[in-house]
């Protein structure tokens, strides 16, 4: 496959890029970073859904039909990004490869603008986006020029990628999963690391990798790409992650980091840690949880690489409120206190879980948690749920048999469900809207109600739901 010369990603202007599979998620964001830098930029896709039909929309950017169109597709184009959402058949991408365009996926378009910069990769099967985003606040606060890529939106940051000629470091979430339709290579190793974080590995993407062994192997291929002068900051509470760390083949300087100290008091966590001048200092987050408290840490351990002291550090990261879906605080009353969260695997929802009851001891809670992606789906992958759930008071799972159809997956039965997560007081519902009147139902006293899914509950708007429960407290009370 041709590359971009240096010359092609240093000028600014007059470089016409299309986007196959516009609207995805990271796709759609790399389109307006590229826009607002003043490339000519187009697009197609088969479906758009929000916020990146607004925001494409915003830019003038969002096509004007859905579908694919190859008379789109001309020797006058200077590139083709190609999307995960589209297939190895798509039209626009079979008449790109007859003109002999140059085709990237967007993790290769990533590394190509900035393979002249120093690259930091986060990588995990658990945390990269919260670490990430973690680094990004803290560079930010301390006037720090950076590029970067971050797999969801961030307060203070307009769009999920920036990409600059002068800005001397990108810092990069690193996705294990696969980078196009026609490049298997999970994204993460495009990226070729000189600073790696590695979080955690817990088996996930079952549809790409079918064994754990498999999964594992690609994080072993993360950590061995590192070059010697390269350094891997991993968490040394994941006995998988040092299973790789020993292994690796690479001669890299290796940084381990853990659980931080720390305390509780009257819902807040504080950090406890020596400032500059070796006296102990409490520092109040406005995060919580243990998994969260490592990935602040490992955040600081990189931080440090790239010159951040420990007292700059610890004073920025206090204002940093999480990044969007991650134990986000959605409302709270007298009585109830409401999350939503993007867990979705079992190591995220059993940390996530844990999490909100060691903050919140002496209150009942509500885990509800949606079966949505292809591999909480599959009925050979439910097993891997068995005690993620055992810390909620009351434990409760959503999923629509349609959307299992709709990925051509075996049915999966309430009664499956049951058995794999080892509750026999699992409540199990499959329609959304009687997933709503059982909440909206019950009388929340002192309670923390936990919403966790990577989709919607087909449709369930959590914003809006979190007023009406809330509503109904004040209206009953």
């Amino acid at each position: 496959m041709s590359k971009f010369d240096r010359q092609y990603f240093m000028e600014k202007n007059g470089k016409r890029i299309h986007f196959i599979a516009i609207g995805g998620a990271a796709m759609h964001n790399l389109a307006l970073a590229l826009h607002q830098k003043g490339y000519n930029i187009s697009g197609s896709d088969d479906e758009i859904n929000e916020p990146s039909r607004s925001r494409l929309s915003g830019a003038g950017l969002l096509p004007s039909v859905m579908g694919w169109f190859p008379e789109k597709i001309t020797g006058e184009l200077d590139a083709i990004i190609l999307g995960m959402h589209a297939r190895a058949d798509n039209p626009e991408l079979l008449r790109a490869q007859q003109l002999g365009l140059k085709i990237f996926s967007y993790p290769e378009y990533l590394y190509e603008f900035s393979k002249h910069k120093l690259r930091v990769v986060i990588g995990g099967s658990h945390g990269k986006t919260t670490i990430t985003a973690m680094i990004l606040h803290v560079l930010k606060q301390r006037s720090i020029d950076f590029d970067y890529m971050v797999g969801a939106k961030l307060d203070g940051f307009d769009t999920m990628v920036r990409l600059s000629e002068k800005a001397p470091l990108i810092v990069l979430e690193g996705d294990e999963y696969l980078s196009s339709p026609i490049d298997r290579r999970p994204k993460f190793h495009l990226y070729h690391a000189d600073i790696a974080l590695l979080s955690g590995i817990a088996w996930d993407h079952i549809n790409v990798f079918p064994t754990y062994a498999e999964y594992v192997r690609q994080f072993q291929i993360y950590v061995d790409q590192i070059p010697p002068a390269g350094t891997i900051v991993y968490c040394s509470n994941d006995q998988e992650v040092l299973k790789v760390i020993e292994d690796t083949s690479s001669y890299c300087k290796k940084v381990p980091y853990s659980i931080p100290a720390h305390r509780i008091k009257n819902g807040k966590t504080y950090l406890i840690h020596n400032d500059a001048e070796g006296h102990q200092k409490e520092t109040g987050l406005e995060i919580f949880g243990d998994h969260n408290l490592m990935n602040l840490l490992g955040a600081k351990e990189v931080c440090s690489l790239l010159g951040i002291s420990d007292d700059d550090f610890y004073n920025a990261v206090s204002s940093f409120k999480g990044a969007a879906r991650r134990l986000e605080k959605l409302g709270s009353n007298e009585t109830l206190t409401v999350f939503k969260d993007f867990a979705h695997s079992p190591s995220k929802l059993k940390a996530t879980i844990e999490a909100v009851k060691n903050q919140y001891p002496d209150r009942q809670v509500i885990a509800c948690m949606e079966l949505h992606t292809f591999s909480s789906l599959t009925g050979n992958f439910l097993a891997e749920y068995n005690g993620s759930m055992e810390k909620a008071d009351e434990a409760i799972v959503y999923f629509n048999p349609l959307t299992i159809a709709h990925k051509k997956l075996k049915p999966v039965s309430p009664e499956q469900v049951r058995d794999a997560f080892q509750r026999s007081d699992l409540v199990v519902f499959t329609e959304s809207d009687k997933l709503r009147k059982h909440l909206l139902d019950k009388k929340h006293e002192n309670a923390v109600l936990l919403m966790m899914s990577s989709g919607t509950y087909d449709g369930i708007d959590l914003e809006v739901f979190t007023g009406e429960l809330l509503a109904k407290r004040t209206v009953t009370a």
